[in-house]
């Protein structure tokens, strides 16, 4: 009997490598396939190419960036997603134009920053904003995400800047979700907290969440056995 599909759904400037631990942890119990976003620049374009090559039904896990395309995937073709998993992710869109206004600037001064100086020096300080002030020493860690980021181009960061400043907002489809879900947070990630993911579960009907300690952003990297578990359970529930 062939093994379910997990199509694993990676954040902005991620790729393959922030699933590396999943994928040889979990392969004995799925087919995991990392999905690529390449040059699309709304949410929208990027859960219309993951379930391009999508089968008919598959379970789906979204980091960050993936978390908000998991959604959209989910809105899309409920039918065809038998489980879900959200890690270090959001669901809301903007509060108001001020709030769209400021995230525009902050996208406006990323990309200027990485005009000056290139996107490799631009990976090496954004590696250290998103992972655990406990983590800061761990050299292998910063690297692999400093690297990983610098595979990209700066048009694919301006890309997913652009469909991140418009985005959805999926508070509505929350409660629709039918199927189980995961929800994963870092105790110390300060873009996604956990604060966001607790209102998560109080909207998801069908939910657990685990908060990881001493974890950032990067949650699949930073603690890759504990994701890995948690994820196990679920597929496995």
């Amino acid at each position: 009997m062939a093994k379910p599909v997990l199509l694993l759904l990676p954040g902005m400037l991620c790729d393959a490598a922030s699933w590396a631990a999943q994928v040889a942890a979990l392969a004995d119990i799925c087919e995991p396939r990392v999905a690529a976003f390449g040059d699309a620049d709304s949410i929208a374009a990027m859960a219309d190419a993951a379930l391009a090559d999508a089968p008919d039904s598959f379970a789906l896990a979204g980091h960050s960036m993936g978390g908000r395309v998991a959604q959209a995937v989910y809105r899309r073709a409920p039918q065809r997603v038998t489980k879900l998993a959200l890690l270090a992710t959001d669901f809301r869109g903007h509060a108001d134009a001020a709030a769209r206004a400021a995230e525009a600037a902050r996208r406006d001064g990323m990309l200027a920053r990485v005009a000056a100086v290139g996107l490799a020096e631009f990976a090496r300080f954004w590696a250290r904003q998103v992972v655990s002030p406990s983590r800061l020493d761990d050299a292998p860690l910063l690297a692999a995400v400093a690297d990983m980021m610098a595979r990209h181009t700066p048009a694919q960061l301006a890309a997913q800047t652009l469909a991140g400043l418009t985005r959805p907002d999926f508070a509505d489809l929350l409660p629709r979700i039918a199927c189980p879900t995961l929800l994963v947070a870092g105790d110390e990630d300060t873009l996604r907290p956990v604060s966001v993911h607790r209102e998560m579960a109080e909207l998801i009907p069908r939910n657990s969440l685990t908060v990881l300690p001493h974890c950032g952003h990067m949650v699949a990297m930073e603690n890759p056995d504990a994701v890995s578990a948690a994820m196990r359970h679920w597929l496995l529930a």
